[in-house]
Order: C-alpha cells, then structure tokens, then sequence
C-alpha cells in the first residue's frame, strides 16, 4: 500500500481527534449543548456590565413561550419579574423581557427559567425587534441561593469562571478602587458562588464609571436584511470600543453575519 500524502496525513490527524470526542458523546449520551450556549464568548465582570443597559436583582412570577410577533417562525420567551432591586437603568418594581429561542431544544426547557426562581440578570439592550437576553448569556445571569448560614450567594451559569479574570488590572485603568473584601473576592482563584451582596456592591461600582467609548453593537446592513442576524449580534454579546471600525464576523451554524459599526 502506497503511503498517504503529507497533506492527507495531516488532514487525518486532525479529524480524528474530533471523531472519537463525536463517537464518545454518542455512546455516553451526552448532549450536545444547544446553540445559545455555543454562541458566547468569555467575559468578565467589568465586560458583562458595560454591555448591559439593566441590571435587576428579583423573583421570576411569570414564564411563558411565545411566538415573536414581528419575526415569522421564531419563539421567544417572555420573563417577568418581580424586582427586589436595581442596579443599572430603571428603578421598576416589575420587569418583563422577551428572550429569542434560535435552538428548538431550548423550547422544553423555556431557556432555563423557572417561576420561583430567585436570580440576579445583566441584560443587554433590546433590539430593533424587542429582544434582549444577559450578556454573554449564562455568564450574566446570576441564581441566588441562600448558605448554610443563611447570607445570600450567587453563581452565574458558569459557576463564576472566568468572571473576575483581569478585573483587578481593568478597574485600576478606571481609577476604580475597591474596599479589602473585595479586593479578596477578585483575587480568589478558581471558581464558585460568591457573596450577592459583595458581588452588587462590584457591579454598582462598575456601572457608575463604565470604559470609556463602549457601546454594544447590533445593527446589521445587508442587501437581503436577516431579522435573525441581528439577535444573532446579541446572543454573542458582540459589542466593540469607537476606536475600532473593521468589521467582525460572528459564526452562527455554517453562515457568518457581519457585525457592523
């Protein structure tokens, strides 16, 4: 047998890693993880902040599905809750948002909301469409769970990783100083929940001395207008600072949309 190219060599070693992670998710029965988890990139807290336009502590009363009424063929989730406090935007003692569900098998599970929930959102702006959904999606939202000693904890969908990565160093370069036990929490190494009230004490710090020139970014122009594009935009938490105008691609499925300034 004649041996394999170089090219061919080097084509198979690179498939055949992802062929065994494929046949070993599917002989444990493993998930795949649905699209809206798939689409978001790491961010800290200082990030996830700038992103948001709101940032509500409160008791989800309400869950319900429905369907989008501008966009034909998309099922949103709509929340409400009943708010214990603000922390960015709007001071509301009721607050309802409509998420978009792109990928079917989040449908049965309503996005991860549960009525009775107790959770602590950073949402960013509503779209064109009214949609919204947290920033970085499971990285901005917060459930709250009481201790054993009875003080309150929160921990986002990632069990807080990567939350304060490079923190100290960002609120340094705002002139943002923070009080020892603080300063302890953003030190601490790994991940887990961590203080509600130390971790709104941070996030109220950071909103009222955001970085300078950050908007989030969600308008698209297309000679054919996807309406799906620019939630698209969101569910990433695709947002760029002034000083940069070059155009940035984000994956969705095997098209790209562009996200433009």
């Amino acid at each position: 047998m004649k041996p394999l190219p170089a090219w061919a060599a080097r084509y198979c070693s690179a498939c055949v890693p992802i062929f065994v992670v494929c046949a070993c998710i599917l002989a444990t029965g493993i998930p795949a993880p649905a699209q809206s988890s798939a689409l978001t990139l790491p961010r800290n807290l200082a990030q996830l902040v700038d992103e948001s336009q709101t940032v509500v502590q409160g008791w989800v009363t309400d869950v319900a599905l429905q369907p989008s009424p501008q966009l034909r063929n998309l099922m949103t989730v709509v929340v409400t809750l009943r708010v214990e406090d603000s922390l960015k935007g709007d001071s509301v003692k009721s607050f309802t948002f409509s998420q978009a569900v792109i990928d079917r098998r989040d449908l049965r599970q309503r996005m991860g909301y549960r009525i009775g929930q107790h959770l602590l959102l950073i949402l960013i702006s509503p779209s064109a469409y009214g949609l919204t959904s947290p920033a970085g999606l499971e990285q901005g939202r917060f459930r709250i769970a009481a201790a054993a000693d009875g003080k309150l904890l929160a921990a986002n969908g990632l069990a807080n990783s990567g939350l304060f990565r490079a923190l100290d160093s960002q609120l340094k370069t705002r002139g943002l100083r923070v009080t020892p036990d603080l300063q302890s929490m953003i030190a601490k190494p790994g991940s887990g929940p961590v203080s509600l009230d130390q971790l709104k004490t941070l996030i109220r710090t950071i909103a009222a001395k955001p970085a300078a020139g950050w908007r989030p970014c969600c308008h698209y122009q297309r000679a054919r207008p996807d309406p799906r594009a620019e939630h698209v935009c969101q569910l990433v938490g695709c947002a760029h600072r002034k000083s940069k105008h070059q155009q940035r691609w984000r994956p969705f499925g095997r098209r790209h949309f562009p996200c433009e300034r």
